[in-house]
């Protein structure tokens, strides 16, 4: 049974919501003061809805009392879903806590129906997002089994797919065998080629990286296979390339997607003969090296239009492993990003938000650079939102991006929606729900809809928790 502490300095507000909620199977704990209410969220874990008001003392009408009481609740535990019961004159303030993360408000008297409604949908949206942090633990503890057999190499992931990726890579890393790793710009395809080293057989041998989109054609061949002196004017004294640095262990050629095809006829024959010679020089050296190479460009395409060698491809992909973007796994997200954070720095509940709603077209290497920038730019050691210098979100043409005032925002939020956006269905409801932290104000603005056409369409289709 669910239960929901109200806070209110009139116990006859609590003598009505504990019958109301009795007729529908819900526990209700009372607390008459902030201080007794916060005390209780404190020592109870087992409280799942908060219902507040905002004014607690007989001279005191500023609702000061309930803003401060939302935040130091927000602060225990940022998950803990907070409803508003708030005066007409409180309407501003309360505007603006749905903002810093209250599940909803309500205006004095209340509607029955609509309260049992609203606390209906946040305890399933609750107990969803219980299942969705034990799904992430699930991950947490696959990636632990499997860095207990084999070598992760500092890898932080949490979603299936990269589970996946990485248990493959690990488990072909002892074949010797060339592997083609490919996948977007910045998505961790070297963290990739160092996990196959660190649990290859050469993983006691060099691991060189060579960035072949860098390397001009003229010096391509001196680059990969040494110069001998003499051999051009400046050469004065012979200098290995970078087959002959990674003898025994692993060369790893970063955007193969851009080599010239004078250099693919080069490294082809190298990969077919095992041999190669020092520019300047006719004595043959053996290649004992693994090849890993990494790509983010489609090189069937690139061969339809002859710009790369279907026989280099064979050579190369014995073995491919692809990297999902990371907007692909969005379980990642949130690890990455703690990850890249340094000590004493967190993130705020809402930072936590706005960078699972964030796309990431620039993939890990953004996250990377968004922390640091975050880093830079908080004033104090929790990361908010505007820390992270993020573009602002794109909203449905029917959200009003401002309210004037608090009757605006009523008005708003009671207002019939355009016609302008299709009917949303029930899986389109749960994610904008999902993107919203379960703050149903905020999945209506994105839906682009009233909170009472949201409140109608969960109720038709009966959503339910895990």
């Amino acid at each position: 049974m669910h239960t929901i502490l109200i806070i209110d300095d009139n116990p006859a507000v609590f003598t009505a919501l504990d019958v109301l909620f009795s007729l529908h199977d819900y526990s209700t704990v009372y607390a008459e003061s902030p201080e007794q209410g916060l005390s209780m969220v404190q020592e109870n874990s087992g409280i799942d809805l908060v219902i507040q008001d905002m004014n607690f003392s007989a001279d005191t009408t500023s609702g000061e009392e309930g803003v401060a009481l939302f935040h130091a609740i927000r602060q225990h535990n940022p998950h803990l879903p907070v409803i508003l019961l708030t005066a007409w004159s409180h309407l501003e303030q309360a505007v603006a806590l749905v903002k810093d993360g209250a599940a909803d408000y309500l205006s004095k008297p209340w509607d029955d129906d609509k309260l049992v409604i609203t606390v209906k949908n946040l305890l399933q949206l609750g107990a969803l997002s219980r299942h969705q942090q034990h799904q992430i633990s699930a991950g947490q503890r696959r990636r632990d089994e499997l860095a207990q057999e084999f070598n992760l190499a500092g890898l932080i992931y949490e979603s299936e797919d990269m589970h996946t990726l990485v248990a493959t890579a690990v488990r072909v890393a002892k074949a010797d065998v060339p592997v083609l790793i490919t996948g977007p710009n910045g998505c961790g395809k070297e963290k990739i080629a160092e996990l196959i080293q660190a649990n290859s057989q050469r993983q006691q041998k060099p691991f060189v990286r060579v960035n072949m989109g860098a390397l001009p054609a003229d010096l391509l061949e001196a680059e990969l296979f040494g110069v001998e002196a003499g051999a051009y004017t400046g050469a004065q004294k012979a200098r290995p390339g970078r087959f002959e640095a990674a003898h025994g262990g692993t060369l790893f050629l970063d955007e193969i997607g851009n080599l010239p095809l004078s250099g693919q006829v080069k490294l082809l024959r190298v990969l077919q003969t095992g041999e190669y010679q020092r520019l300047g020089s006719h004595e043959p050296l053996h290649a004992d090296v693994r090849i890993v190479s990494a790509t983010n460009s489609d090189l069937n395409a690139a061969i339809a239009a002859g710009d790369f060698r279907e026989d280099l491809l064979y050579r190369l992909n014995v073995i491919e492993l692809r990297i999902p973007a990371l907007g692909e796994r969005p379980d990642d997200i949130l690890p990455l990003a703690r990850r890249f954070l340094e000590s004493p720095y967190e993130l705020s509940p809402e930072a936590e938000q706005r960078l699972r709603d964030h796309p990431w077209p620039g993939n890990v290497r953004e996250l990377e650079n968004c922390m640091q920038r975050a880093m830079l730019l908080c004033a104090k050691h929790q990361i908010q939102v505007n820390d992270l210098g993020l573009p602002a979100l794109k909203t449905p043409s029917t959200t009003v991006t401002k309210a004037t005032s608090a009757h605006a925002v009523i008005n708003n939020a009671t207002a019939p929606t355009s016609n302008q956006r299709d009917e949303p269905n029930e899986q389109q409801i749960r994610q904008a729900l999902d993107q919203a932290g379960g703050v149903v104000s905020a999945a209506a603005r994105e839906l682009g809809m009233s909170r009472q056409s949201l409140y109608r369409r969960l109720e038709k289709f009966g959503i339910k928790g895990a």
